[in-house]
C-alpha cells in the first residue's frame, strides 16, 4: 500500500498525523470546507520535532492534498459531519 518506505517518511507521516490541529477551513453558505494546513505552522512543528524541512516542504503538499480531498469527500457524503457552533 502506500506507506512510508524510510525513516524521513516515516518522520513526515508522524507529523501529518500531528497536523490535525493545524487545519484551514472556510465556512459558507454552502457549508464547511477543508481547504489545507497551515504550512508556516507545519514547518515550524518540523523543525521543533528535528525534522528535515525540505523534505518536509517536499512531502507535506502531496499528504495534504490527499487528505483535503478525502475530508471534503466525507463532509459531502453525510460521512463526517462540519462544526456546529456551541449552544
Amino acid at each position: 500500500m502506500n506507506r512510508p518506505l524510510t525513516y524521513e517518511g516515516w518522520q513526515v507521516w508522524d507529523l501529518a498525523q500531528r497536523l490535525t490541529g493545524q487545519l484551514r477551513v472556510a465556512t459558507g453558505m454552502g457549508g464547511t470546507m477543508v481547504l489545507g494546513w497551515d504550512m508556516t505552522a507545519a514547518l515550524a512543528m518540523a523543525r521543533a520535532l528535528g525534522l528535515d524541512p525540505l523534505i518536509a516542504a517536499e512531502c507535506l503538499p502531496e499528504i495534504e492534498a490527499v487528505m483535503v480531498r478525502k475530508l471534503n469527500e466525507q463532509m459531502v457524503s453525510g460521512g463526517r459531519r462540519s462544526p456546529e457552533p456551541e449552544q
